[in-house]
């Protein structure tokens, strides 16, 4: 598209030009938007459209708003994206990309692990004298909500930072026998990176799972998961590394002594005596 500027006209190049420099505005904005934007007529941005082999204008949008789909955009773009499908009545569009995006990270992060890998990850967790689950932001939930189902089988699990203390503080206290279990996400945390090479000082055995195989807690963990993140959203999705723990605390259960089962209904018995749950509830 750059290579064409000096073959087109004054208007055109203008229009060019303005997508160049400003290609996420295109997936966002009206045609009327950038031509005012651009101060070029509407229909000079219809002419561009055709003049690079494209129906018209709406069909030259498309591949940018794939982009924004398959979150390749800044945060701030997406969330404009987003915002321009509600004022244009296309939030069944949304709707729609929301689901594939859902199923496609699943389906991906699965092709890219296996029964062993996951075997592995369990059997480390389950012969550690301890296992810490780190998690900030975003990730926080996922590593509490994991320690919450594995420590209802093992009585050796926590969530980490634990309430009043520090990363570091908590990851200081693992040893040769325990197990650093570390989530994260682009824009990566220099927290999280620090407590794996602590661990990893230590002699604990560290575990990682990230969205990009060159994640740093990926690349150092002994053994490392990536999970698929795209969203056509603002946050990054969670949904396909909520997938792989819920499959992982499966494998723990399995892998665990023979009493846990006895154990968890155990809890689940007190809870009920104790008034903690009613009838028909769950976890």
């Amino acid at each position: 598209m750059a290579g064409e500027l000096e073959n087109l006209s004054g208007e055109l190049r203008k229009a060019v030009t303005y997508v160049i420099e400003h290609p996420n505005d295109v997936s966002v904005s009206s045609v009327r938007e950038i031509a005012e934007s651009a101060s070029v007529h509407p229909n000079t941005l219809v002419r561009m459209a055709r003049h690079f082999g494209f129906a018209g204008y709406d069909d030259f949008r498309e591949p940018f708003r794939d982009e924004v789909r398959q979150g390749g955009t800044a945060f701030p773009d997406r969330a404009r994206w987003l915002q321009s499908l509600a004022k244009g009545g296309k939030l069944q569009e949304l709707y729609a990309a929301m689901a594939a995006s859902a199923i496609e990270n699943i389906e991906m992060s699965y092709a890219g692990s296996d029964a062993l890998q996951l075997k592995a990850a369990a059997e480390f967790i389950v012969r550690a004298r301890r296992t810490a689950v780190l998690g900030l932001g975003i990730s926080s939930s996922l590593a509490q909500n994991f320690a919450y189902l594995t420590g209802m089988a093992l009585p050796n699990i926590s969530a980490i930072p634990s309430p009043g203390g520090t990363t570091l503080d908590d990851v200081g206290r693992l040893g040769p026998d325990d197990v650093l279990f570390a989530i994260g996400f682009r824009p990566y945390r220099t927290e999280v990176v620090a407590a794996v090479q602590l661990a990893l000082a230590q002699g604990a055995r560290v575990i990682g799972i990230s969205d990009s195989p060159a994640a740093p807690i990926v690349t150092l963990a002994h053994i490392g998961f990536v999970a698929q993140s795209r969203t056509p959203q603002f946050f990054t999705s969670t949904v396909a590394v909520n997938a792989i723990l819920e499959t992982m605390v499966a494998f723990i259960v399995a892998d665990a002594p023979n009493d846990v089962i006895e154990q968890i209904e155990s809890l689940h018995n007190r809870r009920f005596r104790l008034g903690i749950y009613v009838e028909g509830s769950e976890t």
